[in-house]
């Protein structure tokens, strides 16, 4: 492997003043959301996008893209301004130090997910841990399950120890599914002795391509209910409430699509009174399966996406 520590850069200025906040050698939790993998609802994004803005920053290191991305497959976007080229999106991979909403300094990992060297990825990260003598990593990102918006946002969580998740129900048995760079990082983090962990907060299926920000309220609750950090979610429930009054406003134009999120409002209530079910959907004959109503849904959205833009 090619030296790990080559591909970042760390702001030595705020690495010195990140040390003197280190209480008796326990520094900084870590909270990483990268952009890439599934992240339904845009939970994972929002909830960066929410910690950056909202709460104190300053960058601590910067990731060489150039050595991590492939531009062809994922181009970035460029502005074309009449007869020039006016501005360029330049992808970012960086972690900030972040105060928390009582002072409580938290190192965030954002921006894209790398393409390639993702070994050297992790163990640069995991110098970063080990530096900054971060006690947990915590990952957060969405999925799409087979439940309705109408119902609380649950999660799965998943930790490189089970006394990290034991307040959380499993809601898989084994399973093998596509790998991403952050759930390397938080396999590998756990085989060097490092806590780690991670919340996937479940989308309804039929928003995975939109933008709901009630999955990251969700998200960030998990996180400060795991670190004590105070997020600020409250800044996010007014475009919860938007997003939420939209969503109503296109279910009640199809009755149709009503009878599909009805269904599913059945099936989470069903489980809901159920026990030792080894899903979060219970098994009816009757019911549509959670592919069967996200197209239908989808379809909805599509016919009705131009009057949703006026």
């Amino acid at each position: 492997m090619l030296d790990p520590s080559e591909i970042y850069e760390v702001d030595p200025d705020v690495a010195a003043r990140l040390d003197e906040r280190s209480e008796g050698g326990r520094g900084p939790v870590l909270v990483h959301a990268v952009r890439g993998f599934i992240d339904a609802g845009n939970a994972g994004q929002i909830a960066a996008e929410h910690l950056s803005g909202e709460l104190s920053s300053v960058r601590l290191a910067s990731f060489d893209v150039d050595q991590l991305l492939d531009y062809r497959s994922r181009r970035p976007l460029m502005t074309f301004d009449a007869t020039t080229w006016s501005a360029y999106e330049e992808p970012e991979l960086v972690v900030d130090l972040v105060d928390d909403a009582a002072g409580t300094p938290f190192l965030l990992l954002h921006g894209v997910e790398p393409d390639v060297q993702w070994e050297r990825y992790v163990a640069a990260v995991r110098q970063l841990v080990e530096r900054f003598d971060v006690p947990l990593t915590v990952g957060l990102h969405g999925i799409p399950m087979g439940i309705p918006h109408t119902r609380p946002a649950s999660v799965t969580a998943h930790a490189t120890r089970p006394e990290l998740v034991a307040d959380h129900p499993s809601w898989f048995g084994t399973v093998q599914v596509p790998a991403s760079a952050s759930s390397l990082l938080e396999l590998r983090l756990g085989q060097q002795g490092h806590d780690a962990m991670g919340f996937a907060v479940h989308v309804p299926h039929y928003l995975t391509q939109s933008s709901y920000p009630q999955a990251s309220i969700a998200a960030l609750h998990a996180i400060e209910q795991a670190t004590g950090l105070e997020l600020r979610t409250t800044a996010l429930t007014a475009a919860a409430t938007e997003a939420t009054a939209e969503i109503e406003r296109q279910v009640a134009q199809s009755e149709e699509v009503s009878g599909v999120v009805q269904a599913l409002e059945e099936q989470y209530d069903a489980f809901a009174r159920s026990s030792g079910r080894g899903s979060l959907l219970a098994r009816s004959a009757d019911l549509p399966t959670a592919d069967e109503i996200g197209a239908e849904f989808e379809r909805f959205l599509a016919e009705h996406g131009d009057s949703a833009d006026d």
